[in-house]
């Protein structure tokens, strides 16, 4: 009877373990993958929605019939909007166009108000998520049940989120039992909140950062400077700044990851162990892979399989585009 969820936001969270068998039998390690594309939004950005929500909800700042502004991805709008949908809030969401036409399609179709800008670095006033800040600035005079600005990347409810929930079912699921945690870093919530949740428990379990190329978070981790080099297909991680979540992170280490490297594995896994999983997911398994070499055999290493393909069918299934850039496709498209 405990499997009964009275709405949607108790569905969220509480997701399996499944074990890698490709990437534990490369490292001799027990590799697992969080599985958060399992969250009713489709990804790990439920528990970001959720705890922002929350902490709204705590601070008296919206009621139903309120409005919630962000900028994202995609993956934070969605679990943002059909939450909203759910506690009758309206939702606008700013994104980059140059994001996946499944996303802007999705966010469409479960109602979200989308307004699309070109990408511009975050030091640029036309940066998607300073859009959203300013849109929410200007509409919270036109809505008396509250307008909130989500801020997913500067708002450590974020990384509490993950504290109290993703720390400790990874905790629970191991029996305690872990060396490694490592995923890649786009707001910093997920690799905050679980950092400081394990390391709390265990001083010694490693967490390593798994980082995009393009990203300048790996080399300000190894060398201390915010430096980027080459360039990713992957949408929602990587970053060229330390953001408030980020900031209380406790790292050990990093490793910076191709879309030669992480391609392949996400293609592997679809042929052999049944799992279609999105760009994002590639860059955290092949740093799991990484850092099991780095541990030795026989550790228990945890990542986040963040979402699924389906919403990057247009890049991960599209040989003329991957051809283009140089990069590995499947065989079967």
């Amino acid at each position: 009877m405990s499997n009964l969820k009275n709405n949607f936001i108790e569905s969220i969270g509480n997701t399996p373990l499944i074990k890698l068998q490709a990437a534990s039998e490369i490292t001799g390690c027990n590799i697992y993958g969080k599985a958060e594309y399992l969250n009713p939004g489709g990804s790990v950005k439920d528990r970001a929605a959720l705890a922002l929500l929350k902490d709204a909800q705590e601070k008296k700042l919206i009621s139903k019939g309120g409005i919630v502004v962000e900028g994202t991805a995609g993956n934070t709008g969605i679990g943002l909007c059909l939450l909203g949908n759910s506690l009758g809030y309206e939702t606008i969401i700013v994104m980059n166009d140059n994001q996946t036409q499944e996303k802007k399609d999705t966010l469409k179709n479960i109602g979200a108000k989308l307004k699309l800008v070109p990408a511009k670095p975050f030091k640029d006033d036309g940066n998607y998520v300073k859009v959203a800040k300013r849109l929410a600035t200007e509409l919270s005079s036109t809505n008396n049940h509250g307008v909130v600005f989500a801020n997913q990347f500067d708002n450590t409810a974020n990384s509490k989120g993950h504290f109290e929930t993703t720390g400790p079912e990874i905790w629970d699921q191991t029996n305690g039992k872990i060396d490694g945690f490592i995923c890649a870093s786009g707001t910093g919530g997920t690799i905050s909140g679980v950092s400081r949740y394990l390391k709390e428990k265990n001083k010694d379990v490693k967490i390593y950062l798994s980082d995009p190329s393009g990203s300048a978070l790996y080399n300000y981790i190894i060398n201390g400077e915010l430096k980027s080099e080459g360039g990713s297909i992957t949408e929602g991680i990587g970053s060229s700044r330390i953001t408030a979540n980020f900031a209380e992170a406790k790292i050990d280490g990093a490793f910076s990851i191709n879309d030669h490297e992480s391609l392949p594995l996400l293609y592997d896994l679809i042929k052999n162990e049944g799992l279609s999983l999105g760009t994002s997911c590639g860059v955290n398994i092949a740093g799991a892979i990484k850092l099991g070499k780095e541990l030795g055999p026989g550790k228990t290493i945890v990542t986040i399989l963040c979402d699924k393909s389906d919403k990057y069918n247009s890049k991960m299934f599209n040989k003329a585009f991957l051809k283009e850039k140089g990069l590995p496709f499947p065989e079967w498209i």
